[in-house]
């Protein structure tokens, strides 16, 4: 048996006790700042649709607010089940209107991941590899920032997380149905939160059924089938639903995959941004190399994640290239990934530390390094105070009072919809115009669109400056157009005028 760097069970605990509160507390810092610092458009759909959900259930507020709250719910697409909205509007009846609460679900539902993850690495490599892949999953930069955001990712994840530990269980215990039918139920739960997990369910499932036996072994086993189907059933049961019961899943599967993007170069440059941005070059390099230090069985388990991965990219070859968080499963794989090059580099390090000298010193330097991190986490959290936004975009609400405006901000005017209580035509953003121009063959016609979308239109609201930028002959447009109002951080023109069309 290999020494460990944790060499008693009360101080491997006591270690993964450590690493959870850190990880949970990090999470939970900054707490009631407003979901902006990540992905607002994304974040502000799902408060959008709870708020909804939550004034549905209200007798005391005005009906015509109450009525706008839940036709901005039911207007905005539903692509995956709210199940997190669900979760956090139902929580709003005891806490009131708080957007903190879906922050403290997701923090939840990640660390919670987390320990599954230690009891997966531990099953993999060892105590001393599980630990650092747990503390790679907990606070890598990119993970802490994604997993308290209000969207179905996190859970998802640990849902992923919690499938792979319980098929590996049945891996090797290959004739119990215990293990088939607990697998089945997180891997059909995870694909059901957000279907993208069906390809790293598939994956962890192939790779833990392979670790021992052939393709054709695996397939001759009824457990097999039973996992499946208890995976399809919740997924399917909803896209049935959503597409010929109530028809609202209709249009929502196109613009996945572009065969053309194959022989675009902005697609791998793309790709490998976000594997820097998500996981950085260089830990992206030693997990890729720790796959060399895996036992032979483990291995293979491993190879089935990346694999997945792989696939899951060249599907979704738009999205893993543009949207960061498509990447956030990869997480979980990198840490595992991690795990027994870690293993190896703590054995190295058990046998540098014989003295009681050197083994304090050498714990010393480790929580040196946890701490440095988590002020790093905590120094970036506390750069940017978004609350004051709030009472911006509820100034630009009470300007607009009702017209039909259209919008050119940050986050295609989610932040207005919220605070400011009103739905701005979106106007397309300079990655849109490629998107629609390059990729899908559309018309780039700026008078066209520009006539279109402001037609009938009372005011054309900017926020977003930057953007404004990207577009020069928006700009040249508008500087003709009389400004209806302004102020800090917004510019309202008036469309009303005879010669803004």
């Amino acid at each position: 048996m290999k020494a460990s760097f944790f060499p008693s069970r009360f101080s491997q605990i006591a270690a993964l006790i450590l690493l959870l509160t850190l990880g949970l507390g990090i999470r939970l810092y900054d707490l009631t700042d407003l979901p902006l610092d990540f992905h607002p458009t994304r974040q502000l759909l799902s408060a959008l649709k709870a708020r909804g959900m939550y004034y549905e259930t209200l007798t005391d507020v005005p009906a015509e607010q109450r009525s706008f709250a839940i036709q901005q719910w039911k207007f905005r697409a539903a692509i995956e089940p709210e199940v997190i909205e669900r979760l956090t509007a139902f929580t709003y009846q005891f806490t009131g209107e708080q957007l903190w609460v879906a922050r403290i679900y997701s923090s939840l539902f990640w660390v919670i991941g987390a320990v599954f993850l230690f009891l997966l690495a531990r099953r993999l490599t060892s105590a001393d590899g599980a630990l650092a892949a747990t503390a790679f999953y907990l606070f890598a930069p990119y993970a802490v920032s994604a997993s308290r955001s209000f969207q179905p990712d996190p859970l998802m994840v640990a849902l992923i997380v919690i499938f792979w530990w319980a098929v590996s269980k049945w891996a090797d215990e290959p004739t119990s149905y215990k293990w088939v039918v607990i697998a089945g139920l997180f891997g059909g739960l995870a694909i059901y939160v957000k279907f993208v997990a069906a390809f790293f369910v598939i994956a962890g499932g192939l790779g833990s059924a392979l670790r021992r036996d052939s393709l054709r072994d695996v397939v001759r086993r009824p457990q097999i089938y039973v996992m499946a189907l208890l995976g399809i059933l919740p997924g399917a049961a909803y896209v049935v639903y959503g597409v010929w019961v109530a028809g609202f899943l209709g249009q929502q599967f196109g613009g996945r995959f572009i065969a053309d993007y194959f022989l675009s170069p902005s697609y791998y440059l793309g790709w490998i941004g976000m594997l820097n941005l998500v996981v950085g070059a260089m830990t992206l390099t030693m997990s890729l190399l720790g796959l060399f230090f895996f036992e032979t069985e483990s291995r293979r388990f491993a190879l089935g994640l990346w694999a997945g991965y792989f696939i899951f990219g060249l599907y979704f070859n738009y999205h893993i290239s543009s949207h960061d968080y498509y990447s956030l499963p990869l997480i979980p794989v990198v840490a595992l990934s991690l795990a027994p090059l870690a293993e190896w580099l703590f054995l190295q390090l058990n046998q540098l530390t014989a003295s009681r000298f050197a083994r304090f010193a050498a714990y010393g330097f480790l929580l040196l390094g946890l701490f440095a991190t988590l002020w790093n986490l905590r120094a970036e959290m506390k750069r940017v105070d978004y609350r004051p936004e709030a009472a911006m975009w509820a100034e630009i609400g009470n300007l607009i009072d009702g017209r039909n405006t259209v919008g050119l901000t940050q986050d295609y005017g989610s932040s207005l919809a919220y605070w400011g209580w009103m739905n701005p035509i979106p106007w397309q953003t300079y990655g849109d115009v490629v998107y629609h121009a390059d990729l899908r063959g559309a018309d780039n016609d700026f008078e066209g669109t520009f006539a279109d979308v402001t037609s009938k239109k009372e005011l054309f609201l900017v926020t977003d400056f930057d953007e404004l930028k990207r577009q020069p002959l928006l700009k040249e447009k508008l500087s003709g157009v009389p400004v209806f109002a302004e102020g800090d951080g917004y510019v309202i023109y008036d469309l009303t005028s005879t010669d803004s069309h």
